[in-house]
């Protein structure tokens, strides 16, 4: 097999690994806080809302130190050792203690950070400035595939259950577990990428020409450690991170709105009738066949020249506001904060429930638009430190979605549009900017090489 070949290889093992974990993780995350109610009692005390709060908040810190991790053992064993935490947070659903519940939380928000951290730079070192599109967008659309089978699964598992039993979650979440772990074993099928012929012969070169002297020193794990920390935060710093801060901020805005929010509104919808609970999973199922569809078609334009990366993020500014504005025609302005009972309030329009899961789609094809080019562009542009690079795009990324979990307790929708629609405006022109100045460094690096 060609080193590309064995590239792509390793590209589409990630996206498989990554859509099995986040198939049983995005899928618990889901159902967490309704079987939450189905067994508090004296026992547990535990809330799905404050598990995702310590989850976000353990997160974002962490990705400060995530770098020194990947560096030290390898993005391999960072994306196992963390699919198992992940795992375990799963399989403690199985047997429910408060104590254990919230230390899951903690733990999961550490491997969070490693894990997507290793995943942007097994992402780096096996694309090439041509390619990293369209590995961004294979790796996208295999990982949204979680979000259909994950709803799909629960859908059919749950449709028409009044009361989850204790059989009815054992029987989930032993499956969700088991389905973790195949994930997890996955990752040691990536194998390290050949380098370029050209460069191998290269470095073949230099190696008889230094036979003869004694190789320098290497540096120690823990300077090794010390220097990925210092580069995590010497990124902060440049101003193309800087620009890309604003897009990302969005991503962790919006992730929280389609993820949470808005099926939390669809469920309060008590004019959609009986089913309103049991169209949270068809609604989650719509937005993944937005996502998948997102990442692969716009992983496969991005291999051509004469598309950038800058129409695919206008597209998914538009495709959003679309989907803001009959979100704010369709759905009750109190449904995010409405009681269990639901809310009786009307819309602007006579609610529909086409128009709702039209809406879900929406927001996961725009999400892909956003989310692949910036996995794309960062990929790109900071290619040789990639690692920090992402602990970065995560940390900006986790940091503005606990505080979209926060405001979303107490603010109105049409407030929340807002706030979507302002942030998402000036990210898609802060990446405009961002996008040029990459295009320009690649043109006088090509330039120079001639």
């Amino acid at each position: 097999m060609s080193p590309e070949g064995k590239r792509l290889l390793n590209i589409i093992i990630l996206g498989f690994g990554f859509m099995f974990m986040f198939t049983a993780f995005q899928t618990c995350g889901n159902i967490e806080q309704t079987v939450i109610k189905s067994f508090n009692n004296t026992e547990f005390h535990g809330s799905g809302y404050t598990s995702m709060a310590i989850i976000y908040g353990v997160f974002s810190a962490s990705n400060l130190i995530a770098p020194s991790v990947v560096t030290v053992i390898g993005p391999q064993l960072s994306m196992f050792f963390s699919g198992l935490l992940y795992s375990g947070y799963i399989a403690m659903f199985i047997y429910p203690y408060t104590w254990s519940f919230y230390t899951a939380s903690v733990l999961v928000g550490i491997a969070a950070a490693v894990l997507w951290t290793a995943q942007g730079n097994v992402l780096a070192i096996n694309s090439t400035d041509t390619t990293i599109g369209r590995n961004s967008g294979i790796f996208w659309a295999l990982l949204q595939f979680s979000l259909f089978f994950g709803n799909l699964y629960i859908y059919c598992a749950w449709h028409g259950h009044v009361h989850i039993t204790e059989k009815d979650r054992k029987t989930v979440f032993i499956s969700l577990t088991v389905i973790s772990l195949v994930g997890c074993f996955l990752f040691f099928l990536i194998r390290k990428p050949d380098p370029e012929p050209a460069a191998s012969a290269d470095v073949q070169a230099e190696c008889i020409e230094s036979s003869s002297t004694a190789s320098p020193p290497q540096p120690s794990l823990m300077s090794q450690a010390l220097d990925a920390f210092v580069k995590a935060f010497k990124m902060f710093g440049t101003k193309e991170m800087l620009l890309l801060s604003f897009s990302t901020g969005y991503t962790g805005l919006e992730l929280t709105f389609y993820s949470g929010v808005y099926g939390t509104c669809i469920g309060a919808m008590t004019r959609f009738g009986q089913d309103a609970k049991s169209l949270i999973g068809i609604s989650g199922i719509c937005i993944g066949i937005g996502e998948i569809l997102g990442g692969g078609v716009f992983g496969m334009l991005n291999k051509c020249s004469r598309f950038g990366r800058n129409p695919v993020v206008l597209l998914g500014l538009i495709t959003h506001y679309v989907a803001f504005y009959l979100i704010f025609l369709n759905i009750a302005s109190d449904a995010p904060i409405a009681p269990e009972a639901g809310t009786d309030l009307k819309a602007y329009i006579t609610p529909s429930v086409g128009v709702a899961l039209f809406c879900s789609f929406l927001l996961g094809l725009g999400d892909s638009c956003f989310n692949t080019q910036l996995l794309s562009i960062i990929g790109f542009t900071f290619h040789d430190n990639s690692a920090p690079a992402f602990a970065t795009f995560k940390f900006i990324q986790s940091i503005m979605a606990a505080l979209a979990f926060f405001y979303s307790n107490y603010l109105l929708l049409h407030w929340q549009l807002l706030i979507l629609v302002v942030v998402g405006f000036l990210g898609t022109i802060t990446f405009f900017w961002a996008e040029w100045m990459a295009e320009s460094n690649r043109r006088e690096s090509d330039y120079d090489s001639i």
